[in-house]
């Protein structure tokens, strides 16, 4: 109990020894501020009541880094005057804003340094009609005439099949129009699907969930998104799962309503996955298949994308679009490549 009792004791002493210090503290600073000010009392620190006289070294600039030194029995104890962290400053100003104060002549002298951002015109990025193009809000136009018809074949039917060599813009307008539809609020959702089928190699299993597994099989569907969407509204659409990743192996069973599928590289699903995937449709819904019949890493009579195209191409409401050699988009010599390939 004594320790007890000496221990509380010490801690009171050492309390108000802090707080009389503080106090001393507080009247040097005054008077420095009214020196300053040329409003000086003539009064001096009340010091320690313990009868040690107190020795303080201030320095003449208020809110300056000091410490000073008090002398007592004890060891000695240095007391930290900070200046003003800029955490500090944010808040002062925060405080300010709160407040209502407003410096009117530094707003003045703000608004002079304001230059136009398109000399010679009167753009202001408030207008609903802009004078340039947005980079993620930009119209799709087709460059040729078999991506015309592939484009108004999607906005007319339900089920699309897009047919043709590489380099003629198949996955592009499709994922394009998906997210055309998905911005409107034609679909609710956009669903991406490709079989998982290497180009003539095999590097062995991946690791991660199944997303990170598929991510490299849908890396051509990623690039197009991200050309049509920001990487940050595109991560949010993924993360919300607006934007599905579904893989050929697990689609048996589902119905996709109020969709926009897409199933890029048809060419490596055999007849009966591409019959499976086909019967998925459900209401309101629209499905593009696209691929390229003569670049099958599949042997010739398993893939199935040519023979169901056939069949499909007698049915009506469903548009089936070859595109041909004069409508790649890519580097001139992919035509001239595929003519002699």
């Amino acid at each position: 109990m004594k320790v007890m009792r000496r221990g509380r004791l010490r801690f009171v002493h050492h309390t108000r020894l802090i707080l009389r210090m503080r106090f001393d503290i507080v009247l040097h600073r005054r008077r420095f501020e009214e020196e300053a000010s040329g409003q000086c009392e003539n009064y001096a620190p009340t010091g320690l009541t313990t009868g040690v006289p107190t020795v303080l070294t201030p320095h003449p600039l208020p809110r300056i880094s000091q410490f000073q030194f008090i002398h007592n029995p004890r060891p000695p104890v240095r007391v930290f005057l900070f200046q003003e962290s800029p955490s500090m400053a944010k808040r002062s100003a925060k405080r300010r804003q709160s407040s209502g104060e407003f410096n009117s002549g530094h707003y003045q002298d703000e608004q002079a340094k304001v230059r136009a951002l398109f000399p010679g015109t009167s753009w202001s990025p408030d207008e609903k009609e802009p004078m340039r193009d947005q980079r993620y809000v930009k119209n799709v136009k087709p460059r040729s005439e078999g991506q015309a018809r592939l484009m108004a074949s999607i906005d007319k039917h339900s089920m699309v099949m897009a047919l043709g060599p590489a380099g003629t813009g198949k996955t592009y307008l499709a994922v394009a129009k998906a997210v055309e539809k998905l911005e409107k609020g034609d679909v609710s959702r956009i669903v991406l699907s490709r079989p998982a089928v290497e180009a003539g190699e095999s590097i062995g299993f991946l690791p991660g969930a199944m997303e990170e597994k598929l991510a490299p099989y849908l890396r051509p569907l990623y690039d197009a998104l991200s050309d049509r969407l920001s990487p940050k509204r595109l991560k949010a659409l993924m993360a919300e799962g607006l934007i599905e990743i579904a893989p050929i192996g697990y689609m048996r069973g589902r119905t996709l309503n109020n969709a926009f599928v897409v199933v890029d590289e048809a060419q490596n699903c055999t007849y009966g996955q591409l019959k499976m995937l086909l019967t998925r449709l459900g209401w309101h819904s629209t499905m593009v298949v696209t691929g390229d019949p003569a670049q099958t890493d599949l042997l010739p009579e398993l893939s199935g994308l040519a023979e169901i195209s056939n069949k499909l191409e007698n049915v009506p409401d469903i548009g089936v679009i070859r595109l041909q050699a004069e409508d790649i988009v890519r580097h001139p010599l992919v035509a001239s490549m595929l003519d002699v390939l």
